[in-house]
């Protein structure tokens, strides 16, 4: 056996280690469900213009990703976006939200609809701020 150091991990290196690691959870924990959620504004095209990603896993609604282009920026799209998500993840038994942002994201926003600020990691990567929220939805 060798200690191997690198600093390009192959897909298949993070694959590998993902999935031991998954194993092992799975064997130690309660079964639960993992719904993918996507919430989309596209374009006749399918080019998309808005968008919220996610998963229901259990009890929880983690918010990957949301994001809205800027010409449809402060006109409700990220709203209606986060908004018809957490209908979507009550109706799959979600009863909490969790996201993270960074300080030059949404922090505001994320206050606005309702989230508390459970964590905040300073000086993220060198200079910022990245905030963890959640919110209770049932």
């Amino acid at each position: 056996m060798q200690l191997r150091i690198t600093d390009n991990a192959s897909q298949q290196d993070v694959e590998e280690i993902h999935g031991k690691l998954k194993e092992y959870n799975c064997s130690k924990r309660e079964a639960s469900k993992s719904i993918p959620l996507g919430v989309f504004y596209e374009k006749a095209n399918g080019e998309k213009k808005a968008g919220l990603t996610g998963e229901v896993f259990g009890n929880w609604l983690c918010i990957e990703y949301l994001w809205v282009s800027e010409e449809l920026r402060g006109q409700g799209f990220g709203s209606t976006l986060l908004e018809t998500a957490e209908k979507e993840a009550v109706l799959h038994g979600a009863k909490y939200i969790f996201v993270d942002t960074f300080d030059f994201q949404a922090p505001e926003f994320y206050i606005k609809h309702g989230y508390e600020q459970v964590f905040k990691l300073f000086d993220y990567p060198y200079t910022g701020a990245r905030y963890y929220y959640i919110k209770c939805i049932n």
